[in-house]
């Protein structure tokens, strides 16, 4: 089932699809100052606290889905130094962003390679990535059952997904702290650094409509991954789950 991602609600795919691939090709070039200051830094101990639980090695093939700028991307390669980095994502524009920093050295040596990915599409061969990573992507996703069958296809037997994304922070006091902050502080950021504020609404109602922790575990479950754990970062703000294809 295919759901408009700013509400959880059914909905044709391509609401949300389209939506996505035009505020992000419109931001792209402002996206990382937008992360930065948006998060008060705080992104950068999430990356770093994916990288500590990604089961990554150097022998690797990766397959980076909503790589975006490549934020994930550049992560793996400098703490994992895989083999290969395949950097995917569903805009253009945020893909060139990426290959430039590529170009300046950003990967540290890793060799990636880039391509416009619809994630619920993934054109790979099944069995063909030691690990998939995705960051901040499976929520503007509205066939997300489908998305994670997709990347379940394409992982090796014993492969792990690795995903880091926005959650649900356990203590109400937070929580309610937090939605705030989503409903009227992003929505400003937004519109201050990228000039597009009507984006960043979307991406606060988004966030909220995001499945908590557990819920994200289920749908990985119900797609065939098992021994699934996950780690709060920022009192739950952001979690990171791993997620296992069973061994053949």
């Amino acid at each position: 089932m295919s759901i408009d991602t700013a509400t959880g609600k059914e909905a044709p795919a391509e609401l949300s699809s389209e939506r996505v691939k035009s505020i992000f090709s419109q931001i792209a070039k402002k996206y990382e100052r937008f992360n930065a200051v948006s998060s008060f830094g705080a992104y950068k101990a999430w990356l770093h606290g994916m990288m500590k639980q990604a089961p990554i090695k150097a022998t690797d093939n990766v397959l980076d889905i909503a790589g975006g700028t490549g934020d994930v991307t550049f992560a793996v390669a400098r703490a994992k130094h895989p083999a290969h980095i395949q950097c995917t994502d569903l805009v253009p524009e945020m893909l060139e962003v990426a290959e430039a920093h590529y170009v300046a050295g950003a990967a540290d040596g890793v060799l990636v390679t880039f391509e416009v990915v619809d994630a619920q599409n993934i054109p790979y061969e099944d069995n063909s990535y030691d690990a998939v990573t995705v960051a901040y992507g499976i929520r503007n996703m509205p066939d997300r059952p489908r998305a994670l069958a997709e990347m379940y296809r394409v992982l090796k037997p014993g492969g792990a997904l690795v995903c880091l994304e926005f959650s649900t922070p356990p203590n109400a006091v937070w929580r309610g702290l937090y939605n705030f902050y989503l409903k009227h502080l992003i929505p400003f950021w937004g519109g201050l650094i990228t000039g597009d504020k009507s984006g960043f609404v979307y991406l606060s109602k988004s966030i909220k409509a995001f499945p908590d922790q557990e819920h994200l575990a289920q749908m990985m479950r119900e797609a065939g991954f098992e021994n699934i754990s996950w780690k709060n970062y920022t009192g739950g703000i952001a979690a990171v789950h791993v997620a296992h294809k069973p061994s053949e």
